[in-house]
């Protein structure tokens, strides 16, 4: 049965019988200090940073070291998604076209910065990705055509391309036709020396792009997004400008910058570092913006999807579908930031476990450690029917 015809199915009964939200066993704030206290003292996570904040009033219920600056891993992507959502539009799309030159030895590849773009024909195709193979072979076709076979002094243009993207068209010529020349143009120059088009693809939607980047970690994503959001600050398209971009955003959200230190957009420097807390005020921020609504439904649910679909299932069953939230790995580090419903209740979370021993085992105590710790918390908002009396002619609902 379709999603739609499930969820037509529940309203209809509810109608039927009258039913009320009630929190089965909410886990009430005692508790949440308890169970959280425990994850802070065991010895597998070795001194996490840990917070935990009331997702309605922003109340802090618990924190451990959520001061200390650690290294977040991919929760930075966090800042990246809502970085985006900030100074871009969830409704940009990015086009990349292949254009004939003015003359007839040169090609002109007129691009828009694509974040989606891949270098692979195959996985272009599979995930509606602007195939980057795909140009770079018709535009040698292209020249070869024009100039019967030869590519002889022979030039392709290109504007606005990340400079992974021109190094990867430089290494398919070198093998097959290296006396093609590649010259970097402005937006307005590419457009001045393009005259019939040829091909071109446009990317989903930022909100998609956005949304992938979060449900599974993907670092160039995240990278290029961040670089997109930067430039649209007005700052550069460089880690450099990642790190001007992202401390500006979380200032004017009022949030202190002190021991923020961003070295890039995806997680994987090790030299980044954040806070529990500036974490956790973030997630809080976002939660009550309806700007960043796709941000927050975005992220990866416990057991159902993305970097989380197989967690919670062993570990914490009765925690599946309750935990919204971003993982984020090194080696000697198992992070994870986001939130948990409780009945009425629901918690923000950060748990920022960055000092534990290098191995595979230890980050899988460690993730099973946090998951059995929500597990204790996490608790459905599930419906309690109330019969018809048989003096009543209507249904009572209780709250």
């Amino acid at each position: 049965m379709g999603g739609r015809r499930r969820a037509a199915l529940v309203c209809l009964v509810v109608a039927l019988l009258g039913i009320s939200q009630f929190p089965a066993g909410a886990a009430e704030k005692p508790l949440v200090l308890k169970v959280f206290s425990q994850l802070a003292t065991t010895p597998t996570l070795a001194d996490p940073s840990v917070i935990v904040m009331d997702e309605k009033t922003g109340e802090v219920v618990f924190e451990s070291n959520s001061n200390s600056p650690r290294k977040p891993a991919s929760v930075i992507k966090l800042v990246s998604a809502a970085a985006a959502y900030t100074y871009l539009s969830p409704a940009d799309s990015y086009t990349t076209s292949l254009w004939v030159g003015i003359d007839s030895q040169s090609v002109v590849i007129q691009g828009s910065l694509d974040p989606w773009i891949s270098y692979d024909h195959k996985v272009a195709v599979k995930m509606s990705r602007t195939s980057l193979e795909r140009i770079e072979y018709n535009a040698l076709s292209k020249i070869k055509e024009l100039n019967s076979g030869s590519t002889k002094d022979a030039v392709i243009y290109y504007s606005d391309l990340y400079s992974q993207d021109v190094t990867h068209i430089k290494k398919f010529l070198a093998s097959r036709a290296p006396s093609i020349t590649v010259k970097r143009l402005t937006a307005q120059q590419a457009l001045n020396k393009s005259s019939e088009y040829i091909l071109g693809s446009t990317s989903p939607t930022l909100e998609k792009i956005v949304d992938w980047t979060l449900v599974w970690s993907d670092n160039l994503l995240a990278e290029r997004v961040a670089r997109l959001a930067s430039l649209a600050a007005g700052n550069t398209l460089d880690d450099a400008g990642v790190a001007k971009t992202f401390k500006a955003l979380l200032t004017e959200m009022k949030i202190d910058t002190k021991n923020l230190v961003v070295k890039d957009a995806s997680g994987l420097s090790k030299q980044n570092r954040m806070t529990a807390k500036q974490v956790a005020q973030l997630l809080f921020l976002i939660y009550h913006d309806p700007k960043f609504a796709p941000l927050v439904e975005g992220l990866p649910v416990g057991g159902v999807s993305g970097t989380l679909q197989n967690r919670f299932l062993e570990t914490a069953p009765e925690a599946v579908g309750l935990v919204r939230a971003k993982t984020g790995t090194l080696n000697g580090t198992t992070n994870l930031a986001g939130f948990v419903e409780s009945g009425e209740n629901h918690y923000i979370f950060v748990v920022i476990a960055d000092r534990h021993s290098k191995s595979y085992t230890v980050t899988k105590k460690v993730r099973a450690t946090v998951d059995r710790i929500l597990g204790k918390i996490a608790t459905p908002l599930l419906p309690v029917l109330v019969p018809l009396t048989p003096s009543s002619d209507s249904v009572t609902v209780t709250n």
